[in-house]
């Protein structure tokens, strides 16, 4: 299934903060350096902070997250492997003589999808992905004792959005 944006989707209440663009949002994720994943746990949601990797081939999104290879995480995908996640940058704080008139300017990206755990070269491909997020290199060696050793994890995003509140 391919990634639905916004524009797809229900309509965002404050139209001057919707980022419309495949590309635009593309932009906003580049610059982030940390996603929130929220996973189904019975009563509550679970949200985890991780690092992450990204590819989009023109119709499909898919993230990619690294993390041990067992734990809390792998339990809750494999009861439902549906998640949500978020993940913001460009804070700067707004100051203001009132408090209440004080806001903060920021990029964010929010979606839902599947989630699914990956084996073989596809840990690989998707290592690539994650490392390409913070690193300037196209190529990268992986010691396959580190693979082995490490669960990788891709997102099929199923929607996405984004949305910025730049007041200059």
């Amino acid at each position: 299934m391919a990634a639905r944006s916004r524009a797809e989707g229900a309509a965002m209440r404050r139209k001057d903060r919707e980022v419309s663009t495949m590309e635009d949002i593309i932009a906003i994720m580049e610059k982030c350096d940390v996603c929130q994943l929220a996973f189904w746990d019975q009563e509550y949601p679970y949200i985890v902070p991780l690092n992450f990797g990204f590819s989009y081939d023109g119709t499909d999104m898919e993230l990619y997250f690294h993390g041990a290879n067992a734990g809390k995480k792998m339990e809750l995908i494999s009861q439902n492997n549906k998640v949500g996640f978020e993940m913001d940058c460009s804070h700067t704080l707004i100051t203001a003589d009132e408090a209440c008139e004080y806001t903060m300017e920021y990029e964010s990206v929010c979606g839902n999808g599947t989630i699914e755990l990956l084996e073989g070269e596809d840990k690989v491909k998707g290592l690539t992905f994650l490392m390409k997020q913070y690193s300037p290199n196209e190529t990268f060696h992986f010691n396959e004792k580190h693979v082995n050793a490490v669960a990788v994890y891709k997102l099929k995003v199923n929607h996405i959005t984004g949305k910025r509140l730049n007041r200059s």
